[in-house]
């Protein structure tokens, strides 16, 4: 797959003076790190995937939802509503949970800031709903009940 290396240049620039830990894949043009977690989710796994024109961070919840794919579709429609960067995403394939954000760098350099929200508002949305992820897939909650709450946290 093509990416664009200024663009991998820009996101290892920020990571490396962040002080992450990570290992970039020089042939896919990605980015593979763990982030721990406060809160029922200890942890996730972060993607970031460079394209030509643009990049996005993944970040994927280390549980799945295999088991309760009606009552997380319905967590996350309701969690994702007027969310302003990134929204979560839901593969009814194997229940795979991750929050995405998407930054177009097409004829623009994205600033220091804009790479800074595009890595940590994956890992604030997972601190924020976390632990209303583990209330759904435990059936602890009714997904209504579980934004309720982690809305009201914050």
């Amino acid at each position: 797959m093509e990416y664009s290396i200024q663009i991998a240049k820009w996101v290892k620039q920020f990571l490396d003076e962040d002080d992450w830990h990570y290992e970039f894949n020089e042939e896919k043009g990605t980015f593979n790190f763990n982030l721990k977690l406060k809160g029922k989710l200890q942890s996730a796994k972060y993607r970031i995937l460079v394209r030509k024109y643009d990049y996005s961070v993944y970040v994927v919840c280390p549980m799945s939802a295999e088991d309760c794919l009606p009552q997380m579709a319905e967590f996350i429609s309701r969690a994702n509503y007027g969310l302003a960067n990134g929204n979560f995403e839901l593969d009814f394939r194997d229940g795979e949970i991750r929050y995405k954000c998407f930054v177009n760098c097409d004829e623009t350099v994205p600033g220091k800031e804009t790479i800074k929200d595009s890595i940590y508002v994956p890992a604030r949305m997972f601190m924020r709903y976390g632990d209303g992820i583990v209330a759904v897939l435990f059936g602890m909650k009714t997904p209504e009940q579980a934004v309720k709450d982690c809305e009201s946290a914050s």
